[in-house]
């Protein structure tokens, strides 16, 4: 594990990452999703795609990395950009789980993988929609003390200044930016996913024009199961993509 310190918007961001394969010529970067870190991802893909020099990161404000700032996914996936830079690293294949898909996407890699990806905003159930508007008056109110009855779990032991990042990310519509993505792409999913839908990952698929939708059997954390299964598809794309050039 290693980490560099990354100037961005006139903030340092200690960002922790972990590099396996270093004589390895191709970067495949992996990215966890939002309340992981690398260690998850390292431990479903590390003895994996030998081929490749394995780029393992913990995102700004998780794992062993520090967020001294608000932000965006655009803001995550320059400083994953800036990171890269430092350390000679290349967007051969960027793989992102869940939040990392849209990361992951921003980065324009050659070849794309998502796991599960965020970024087609789904419909708000009325009892969502109630619990915001209750939430509204009573900060309003100044009554702070109830906030974590009305916070998402994935949200509730987020510092105030990730809890403001979180409430961003998740209302951002990336149809227009996978829509424009300009390379290939492989889009895996669980069957069983709630967190990210099925329907969701079809959506995704449709709408890049170059992309290969799989399916297995699992939920949102499916790729724990599959890994073989993904690493050996990501192989077989990044090969056809070669040959292509």
């Amino acid at each position: 594990m290693a980490k560099k310190s990354i100037h961005y918007k006139g903030h340092t961001f200690d960002v922790s990452y972990e590099i396996l394969n270093p004589k390895e010529h191709v970067d495949i970067v992996i990215l966890h999703g939002w309340g992981s870190n690398k260690a998850l991802m390292k431990g479903a893909f590390g003895a994996l795609m030998s081929g490749f020099r394995h780029i393992y990161i913990d995102l700004p404000g998780f794992g062993n990395s520090t967020a001294p700032m608000c932000m965006e996914s655009e803001d995550y996936a320059r400083i994953v950009e800036l990171l890269l830079v430092e350390i000679n690293g290349k967007k051969d294949i960027v793989m992102g789980h869940s939040f990392g898909g849209k990361v992951a996407t921003l980065l324009e890699p050659e070849l794309l993988v998502l796991l599960s990806s965020a970024g087609i905003v789904l419909p708000k159930s009325w009892k969502v929609k109630a619990k915001i508007a209750l939430y509204k008056m009573l900060k309003f109110a100044q009554i702070e003390r109830i906030r974590d009855y009305f916070v998402a779990e994935d949200a509730k032991k987020l510092t105030r200044q990730m809890y403001e990042t979180f409430k961003t990310v998740v209302n951002e519509d990336f149809q227009d930016i996978f829509a424009s993505f300009p390379n290939r792409a492989l889009v895996c999913w669980g069957r069983e996913d709630q967190a990210t839908p099925l329907h969701a990952g079809e959506k995704i698929a449709s709408l890049i024009p170059d992309a290969k939708f799989i399916e297995y059997e699992g939920d949102h954390y499916f790729f724990l199961q599959h890994a073989k299964s993904i690493s050996n598809q990501i192989e077989k794309e990044y090969l056809d993509l070669l040959e292509r050039h």
